[in-house]
């Protein structure tokens, strides 16, 4: 990979990025608040789409993300929507690619649609029990003992949203009806070219060449499984997941199905809010998009990290939208889904969009 020049693009308009660590330590239940609704379960009107201009995209910001993309060492797509101008710029934006964790979002949005139809409330109480529990990161696991943790479906949307918890989602998920609800709400608000998978348990095992197992979920069995596992098995099984994704989508439908979020067009006013929000209040991710924008822009996003081997990932991902000071809007999905490049450089891809996006807004902003 072209290193210098990539590192140029990086730091292109004079933004510093800021170098964070990932994730959080934070116990589960120790900060935040679950997203509340008014307690009534009647049907909230959701607007309809309305016809939109399409303006030419900014020919400076699509030259700087062709070059981040071509000077990227791996398979990876990113696209860029601009909420309230209309134009796009995408580079290997309309293949599919692993979403992982962002794929929370379409489950959090099928519940925010049954809420609008009535049919859900976030006050609704909910168990999570032992044999909900799932894998990788779950730190709700802590407060299932006895005879369960009793909490609200809300409450489980603000785990699942922002610390990305496996469990809370895929309990989630259950209430909302399954994996069949969820692609049933893709398709009839036209999502486009976006996948969703069969549950935590059964991709995560599957992509690493394992058949989901109940005592995989209890500390690290899973890890164990997998790492004696012949080397052979493992690699064929993410070769299979990389080819075709049954979590997989197109950056492009990422980005429009946020933009149409943004614009009122998925769910209602209030649904919107509590679903911005409460992206807004992810700590996943640090050192991805948010990274790189300077004070006073805003950002509501969902990052996705797949399974590693070796020096190889697939899946690693940050999608969300971003609010530039004069309240502009930008729909932003940018995806790794296979790569050899550390960590790091995957980060300051990532970032690099996002500074490109904030220095084109910054250069647009007339003058006074």
């Amino acid at each position: 990979m072209a290193f210098g020049r990539f590192a140029r693009l990086f730091v292109t308009g004079g933004i510093a990025l800021a170098l964070t660590g990932c994730g959080s330590t934070s116990r589960p239940g120790a900060t935040g608040a679950a997203p509340q609704g008014d307690g009534t379960s009647v049907s909230i009107p959701v607007p309809l789409p309305t016809a939109r201009a399409t303006r030419a995209a900014p020919a400076p910001l699509v030259t700087a993300i062709d070059a981040l993309h071509h000077d990227f060492a791996g398979k990876a797509g990113i696209a860029i929507r601009a909420v309230d101008e209309g134009w796009t710029v995408e580079a290997g934006g309309r293949q599919r690619l692993p979403q992982q964790s962002v794929s929370k979002l379409w489950v959090a949005i099928t519940l925010l649609d049954l809420r609008d139809q009535g049919k859900a409330k976030l006050e609704d109480p909910v168990v999570v029990r032992a044999e909900d529990l799932t894998l990788f990161h779950q730190p709700i696991a802590m407060l299932v003992t006895g005879d369960g943790y009793h909490t609200t479906v809300g409450e489980l949307l603000r785990r699942a949203l922002t610390h990305s918890d496996n469990t809370a989602n895929d309990r989630l998920l259950s209430y909302v009806g399954g994996p069949r609800a969820v692609r049933g709400m893709i398709l009839r608000k036209q999502l486009g070219e976006i996948r969703f998978g069969p549950g935590e348990r059964l991709l995560q095992s599957g992509t690493a060449g394992l058949v989901w197992q109940p005592a995989y979920a209890l500390g690290n069995a899973f890890a164990v499984a997998r790492a004696r596992l012949n080397p052979q098995i493992r690699a064929a099984a993410l070769d299979a997941y990389v080819a075709n994704p049954p979590d997989g989508a197109a950056p492009i439908a990422i980005a429009d199905a946020l933009a149409r979020l943004a614009r009122g067009e998925l769910l209602s006013a209030s649904s919107t809010q509590v679903l911005l929000d409460t992206m807004g209040a992810s700590v996943t991710g640090r050192a991805r998009l948010r990274a790189a924008l300077p004070a006073g822009w805003r950002i509501a996003h969902k990052t996705g990290t797949g399974q590693d081997l070796g020096p190889r990932n697939a899946g690693f991902n940050d999608v969300g939208l971003l609010t530039a000071p004069d309240g502009k809007r930008y729909a932003i999905a940018v995806m790794i889904g296979d790569t050899l490049r550390p960590i790091r450089e995957r980060q300051m891809l990532i970032q690099a969009v996002a500074a490109a996006v904030a220095a084109h807004a910054g250069s647009a902003r007339p003058s006074v």
